[in-house]
């Protein structure tokens, strides 16, 4: 059961952590707030949030605080202040940056006598509050489970295992397909328009597309784990050539060819190494490699 009366702290009131400030109060939790910018707490002053004159005092407000700030040094300069008590304390970081800093945060915050969990969140302030804000956490289950009725005010919560780096890693591997998604419709999209076929005619065939290759992943993924790739759909070498027509048709019609390119030498140097008769999957293998490796 979702408790509603478990105090909760919000540091940071930029347009999400005001989002989650917002949806705590819609959910019935007494929420306390600090910012410094201190008119940004205006309107949920007016809701109903209390605000607190310094980051200590907000953080002794809540049995559960939650930390929306610019990224992962302000987290330990705002926390760190010789004012601050940090001892006891229950933080959700929902700050964005990468798995490393995650990981010297929590260590950082349990030399001070902090429970620590980091979190990422999958999801634009409108959608905090709902079912579809996706806000993943990574850190001690124990803590999780302990907050996560009070957490899911916030959307749909998931814990992803103790490491407080995996979060921030979900997060940037959520970004890799959004972007390179999105970058394959706008070269598809690039070709097309050369024949007057305009954006909204192709998005629906691209969608059609991309639900069709998503449905591959997870036998893909089976072939990852156990590191064997055989061709049961197409041969590297033969998705090579298709790249090539890409290439060449994009070239021939004036579109921009770099991103066909860059995966295609990828997948020459796959092929180079012997891999051609394997299926696509293989590609992890390049994938994993810094470059110049």
């Amino acid at each position: 059961m979702n408790r509603t009366d478990t105090p909760v702290t919000v540091i940071g009131l930029g347009l999400m952590g005001r989002a989650l400030a917002g949806a705590f109060l819609r959910a019935g939790h007494p929420t306390t707030v600090w910012n410094r910018t201190v008119s940004k707490a205006d309107r949920l002053v007016a809701d109903g949030a209390r605000p607190a004159p310094t980051v200590g005092d907000a953080l002794k407000a809540g049995s559960l605080t939650v930390v929306c700030v610019t990224d992962y040094p302000a987290v330990r300069e705002l926390l760190g202040a010789s004012d601050v008590e940090l001892d006891g304390t229950m933080l959700v970081n929902l700050t964005s940056g990468d798995s490393a800093q995650a990981r010297e945060t929590a260590r950082w915050a349990r030399r001070r006598g902090a429970r620590y969990l980091d979190g990422a969140i999958m999801a634009v302030p409108p959608a905090i509050g709902t079912a579809e804000a996706v806000i993943l956490h990574s850190g001690p289950q124990t803590d999780f489970e302990a907050h996560k009725a009070t957490l899911e005010a916030l959307g749909t919560v998931t814990h992803l295992g103790a490491d407080h780096g995996l979060a921030a890693l979900y997060d940037v591997a959520g970004l890799a397909m959004m972007w390179s998604v999105l970058n394959a419709w706008l070269q598809g999209t690039a070709l097309l328009r050369t024949a007057g076929v305009d954006a909204a005619t192709y998005a629906p065939f691209a969608r059609q597309i991309a639900a069709g290759v998503a449905e591959w992943l997870p036998g893909y993924a089976e072939q990852i784990d156990s590191g064997s790739f055989p061709a049961e759909v197409s041969a590297l070498e033969t998705d090579a050539r298709a790249m090539a027509h890409l290439v060449e048709e994009s070239e021939a019609v004036g579109v921009n060819a770099e991103l066909p390119k860059l995966i295609k030498a990828m997948a020459d140097r796959s092929i180079a190494a012997g891999h051609g008769g394997e299926q696509y999957p293989v590609l992890i293998e390049e994938f994993s490699r810094a470059r110049g490796d």
